[in-house]
């Protein structure tokens, strides 16, 4: 076959010749930006040029996280200058704030575009939160506090476009406890981060982020508004109807991981760090009842689901803690339990045999 004339093998040919040659140029191009970028750094420059420059380069590998210093230590030389204008009586206060915020809020505006390309890169978030500590630092509270809230927004929209995104989550995290800081004149955000996994959860239930995310909430909210024990053991009562509601996937792991971490609440030795640590010994055998039973109408419909086996077992164990010893008739189950398990999960076969041996040999 031939493409006006020219053979397809032989058009492909110098693609690949004409591909290899930009791949070369575009190489030799960055050593020789590295080389200057280096030497400039080396000689303690710090001119728009070189800030240019490390622009580049980040454009280009934004992981070479060195650069990302020598940014920081250009921008650090300017405040201080404006600082020393300040002082020596050659610029007043309202300006220096003024450029203080034009620098800030360029450099925000410059790593936008990246964070869209590479929203995974640790370095990208590292400084735009080193750029709001440094709003917060620099600048009156007016100033400040509208970067972080822009930057919450900021967060919320990435977070809708990858809604597991592990920086992201870790990222909102150090915004909100920012806004909420002394410093900027904040107050609680806890009820509304709530809403916020609870709303993320609801597009996505498999999102470990937002499960885990709302185990610290939980806590902190409780703390926070010094909750009876009747109020937080109804945030347990509502917490187990959610994770009830999410769970008729019963295949999704991130579900019976904040499940498994709701039942803590039932274990003596865990309890204390928990949302409902002062349940009795009747109410938490209760519950534990309770689980087990609606589990075992989630196996009902999952036989083939390792997740509810595991669930199964670790509850009758719990119960067996509280009860201060295993049951025949848990210890059979157990067992039952236990070889199905070794079918649907033989990545842990091993673990689940050594399981079995034990139980088989408490009952010799």
């Amino acid at each position: 076959m031939t493409s006006h004339g020219v053979p397809r093998s032989a058009t492909r040919e110098e693609r690949t010749i004409e591909a290899r040659q930009r791949e070369l140029k575009e190489i030799s191009e960055y050593q020789r930006l590295v080389e200057e970028v280096n030497t400039k750094v080396h000689a303690k420059e710090s001119t728009p040029q070189l800030l240019q420059q490390t622009a580049e380069l980040l454009r280009r590998n934004p992981e070479y996280y060195t650069v990302w210093n020598h940014r920081r230590r250009i921008y650090v030389h300017e405040f201080r200058d404006l600082e020393k204008q300040v002082s020596a009586s050659e610029l007043d206060e309202d300006r220096r704030v003024s450029q203080v915020l034009d620098i800030i809020q360029l450099d925000l505006q410059f790593l936008f575009p990246l964070l869209l390309k590479f929203p995974k890169c640790y370095w990208i978030w590292n400084h735009r939160l080193w750029l709001l500590q440094q709003a917060t630092a620099l600048l009156p509270v007016a100033q400040a506090r509208p970067l972080w809230e822009e930057e919450l927004g900021l967060v919320g929209k990435m977070l809708s476009r990858d809604s597991r995104n592990f920086h992201g989550w870790g990222y909102r995290r150090i915004v909100v406890q920012s806004l909420e800081s002394l410093r900027l004149q904040g107050q609680s955000m806890s009820r509304q981060e709530l809403e916020y996994t609870k709303k993320m959860i609801g597009i996505n239930l498999s999102n470990f982020s937002a499960w885990h995310n709302r185990t610290k909430l939980i806590l902190k909210i409780l703390d926070e508004e010094n909750a009876t024990d009747d109020e937080r053991q109804k945030m347990l009562d509502e917490e187990l109807e959610l994770i009830h509601q999410a769970l008729f996937d019963p295949y999704d792991q991130s579900l019976w991981f904040y499940h498994q971490n709701l039942m803590c609440t039932f274990d003596l030795d865990l309890a204390a760090k928990s949302m409902a640590p002062h349940l009795s010994t009747e109410q938490r055998l209760s519950y534990i009842a309770s689980e087990r039973r609606y589990i075992e109408e989630v196996l009902e419909d999952a036989q083939d689901c390792k997740w509810p086996y595991q669930a199964l077992i670790e509850c009758t164990l719990l119960e067996a803690k509280m009860q201060q010893g295993l049951q025949e008739d848990g210890r059979t189950k157990i067992l039952q339990w236990l070889t199905e398990l070794k079918t649907l999960d033989p990545l842990r076969k091993g673990r689940w045999l050594d399981m079995e041996r034990s139980l088989v040999k408490a009952a010799a």
